[in-house]
């Protein structure tokens, strides 16, 4: 039996959907331009009027927005409603220029915590579970998201934020959890904890993760059952179209099905900006079509992916978007090839060894290289240097085939890695500080 939060909205028919998708599309558009000067300008830069956009079918008609016009914008340029009418902001973990903040009213708020809604009882949540969210609280949406999602529902919250892992172990095992909301990468290091304390999943009650904030691979996803005993779900979002909640998966785990209702997608050549058909791997794109404060049209994600709409075992009618595989701003050119870290975690997980791995990357005498340092766990570490250098040559074998360069592979002993509480950090660009 399928779990639905709203199942006449998850489960419409195509029709049925085009057409709701469209009178919020014309609506939205409508409000951006006569409370937006940013956007209008945009707009009138490409001679389109509001008149224009009659459905979905004229949304390829509509100027892009990217991050560097969030920056440009900063902080209010993109406000669509009156400061008085917002009840919060939340803002970006970006590392680079400003952050991105977001505003929302009371509306968007319940929008957000709805679509979080959808994604937990997607994965079996009910009023009788104990939902503890690991998530960062404060500006990062992963917390608030899933709180409120979690509240929608009538789960019991555990609002855990990250950290202090015992703690979490503890409380896990007196309250009785039976669903985690969190980073994989952090997902990952709460099960490597758990064995080192000498317990096993069957002494926590969990059932279900929900992980999302950062890529992952499916063989992490794997390791990460194995290692808690549960089924983990993918959830996608950006804290610019709202935050986590805006895709989810559904039991199927095939990709995650996009709350296509409040969130239209659409696949571009990142280079062109032309629209690509269903099923072609382009970067993704939003149009948030009812929400109020922060409504971005056209929303350029960065992130690489492909759209389907099958038939899902689900039951759920909602378009599937595949687990990202990139983001195109992410992606490093190496000695002129495209390499993803996505990839070279894959490499390792298939060797065998946990995705606990720093990628460096710098230029010397004109020439890129990448060095790779993969953390042993206690059965793998060897103090005998030849082992050592055996592994590493076999690894950095396997990487070469797949990336078709050649890394230099340092293995290290366990824990020496530091771990994250919050986005894993797997990748420092020592070029970019050259140039």
């Amino acid at each position: 039996m399928a779990n639905y939060w709203h199942e006449d909205i998850e489960c419409m028919d195509l029709a049925e959907m085009k057409k709701l998708q469209s009178e919020r599309l014309v609506k939205q558009v409508q409000h951006v331009y006569e409370n937006v000067p940013y956007y209008r300008a945009k707009m009138d830069e490409k001679g389109v009027k509001p008149a224009d956009i009659q459905s979905v079918d004229d949304l390829h008609k509509l100027p892009f927005l990217s991050k560097a016009d969030l920056r440009e914008a900063y902080p209010y340029g993109l406000l669509a409603k009156p400061l008085t009418e917002c009840v919060r902001i939340q803002s970006t973990s970006g590392t680079t220029g400003k952050r991105v903040v977001a505003f929302y009213t009371q509306h968007d708020v319940d929008l957000w915590e709805d679509c979080v809604a959808r994604a937990i009882t997607a994965a079996g949540g009910t009023s009788d579970d104990v939902c503890q969210v690991a998530y960062g609280y404060g500006l990062f949406t992963g917390g608030a998201g899933l709180h409120g999602g979690s509240h929608k529902v009538g789960c019991l919250t555990l609002p855990m934020s990250s950290g202090n892992t015992e703690r979490q172990i503890q409380f896990m095992r007196d309250l009785g959890s039976t669903i985690l909301c969190c980073t994989p990468s952090y997902a990952a290091y709460i099960g490597e904890t758990l064995h080192e304390m000498g317990l096993t999943p069957d002494d926590i009650s969990l059932k279900a993760g929900i992980f999302g904030a950062e890529p992952w691979t499916e063989e992490m996803r794997r390791t990460i059952e194995k290692s808690l005993g549960i089924k983990a779900y993918d959830i996608y979002g950006l804290t610019e179209t709202s935050g986590p909640g805006v895709a989810f998966e559904c039991s199927e785990q095939t990709g995650m099905h996009i709350n296509e209702d409040h969130f239209i997608p659409e696949i571009i050549d990142p280079e062109t900006g032309e629209v690509l058909p269903e099923g072609s791997i382009g970067e993704l794109v939003f149009t948030a079509v009812d929400k109020e404060a922060f409504p971005l049209l056209r929303y350029r994600t960065r992130d690489l992916c492909k759209l389907t709409r099958g038939k899902c075992s689900c039951g759920r009618t909602l378009i599937k978007m595949c687990k990202p595989m990139g983001r195109s701003d992410d992606m490093m050119i190496i000695r002129g090839v495209n390499v993803f870290p996505s990839q070279i975690e894959t490499v390792l997980i298939e060797q065998g060894y946990a995705p606990n791995y720093l990628i460096e990357v710098d230029r010397r005498n004109n020439s890129d290289t990448l060095d790779i340092s993969v953390e042993m766990s206690a059965e793998q570490f060897s103090d005998k240097m030849k082992d050592v250098q055996d592994k590493e040559k076999a690894l950095a074998g396997a990487i070469k085939t797949m990336l078709g360069i050649s890394p230099k592979v340092h293995l290290v002993s366990p824990k020496s890695i530091t771990r994250s509480e919050g986005k894993a950090v797997r990748v420092i660009d020592k070029r970019k500080l050259h140039d």
